[in-house]
């Protein structure tokens, strides 16, 4: 017998039935992720948050390994706003620390995966060290082609609408691009996540129904799917059950039926 705890057999075959269901013609193309609720999981075990966030990088793994399965070609994860700045100075320290941590270990074995690491935010907030590390790993991997994994790290919404909006002023200042010549597709050239396909679903786990300033412009046509699942506990088979969710949605892009 290859798995010998019943309950874990019976959710690998509840994964492969799932998969079946699934139109693998109609996979989005661009997924996003707000991993919400580390902190209350951790709660629920009787621990610090940070053993939240500890245990919520075996779903990042879990999550970024179906994607590159199921032919996702953009994974965008939430992993640090711009806002959390005013959490408790501890626990943006043990994020910090974690996120140094996970730049060691993890790196290698996304470029081993042919995975494409890009850091989408204000990276200049973060130490000399810090920012030090995101260069290698995405030189590292800059040139790998199964999947675009994007991690947003003191990322929001409204920065990436403003910084895009300064990078054309300025070009307009220098002459170097005119006024009547700025439209959509070339102002989202300018966005954080540049020439990437805009956004088809958004998740967001722990039961919260909000956006939290996260890829304004990219969501706009977003489909959205909202679990209660606390994010360390979020797993193959709960992506699974999102994407079959959105399979289900008629997207008219503004048009009629």
């Amino acid at each position: 017998m290859v798995y010998s705890h019943p309950n874990f057999t019976l959710i690998k075959i509840d994964l492969i039935m799932t998969e079946l269901a699934l139109n693998l013609d109609n996979i989005p193309q661009h997924v996003a992720i707000i991993m919400d609720g580390n902190g209350r999981w951790a709660k629920q075990q009787g621990k610090m948050r940070i053993f939240g966030h500890k245990n919520g990088i075996k779903a990042v793994r879990e999550s970024v390994s179906y994607a590159r399965k199921m032919g996702i070609k953009v994974l965008t994860l939430y992993a640090f706003s711009s806002e959390n700045w005013s959490r408790p100075e501890n626990e943006v320290n043990a994020l910090m620390s974690l996120f140094m941590q996970a730049l060691d270990f993890e790196v290698k074995k996304l470029h081993k995966n042919n995975i494409k690491l890009k850091i989408i935010g204000d990276v200049s907030g973060f130490n000399v060290g810090l920012q030090e590390k995101i260069q290698k790993a995405e030189k590292l991997t800059e040139n790998n082609t199964a999947l675009i994994l994007n991690i947003a790290a003191n990322y929001g919404g409204c920065w990436d609408i403003v910084q895009a909006t300064r990078q054309l002023a300025q070009l307009v200042k220098e002459d170097k691009l005119h006024i009547d010549d700025i439209n959509g597709q070339i102002f989202q050239e300018y966005l954080a996540t540049g020439s990437q396909p805009q956004v088809d679903l958004l998740i967001r786990t722990s039961g919260e129904q909000r956006i939290s300033n996260f890829l304004l412009w990219q969501i706009a046509y977003a489909e959205l799917y909202f679990t209660d699942t606390l994010w360390p506990d979020f797993n193959e088979q709960e992506f699974n059950q999102a994407v079959l969710a959105y399979q289900q949605r008629n997207r008219r892009f503004g048009g009629s039926e």
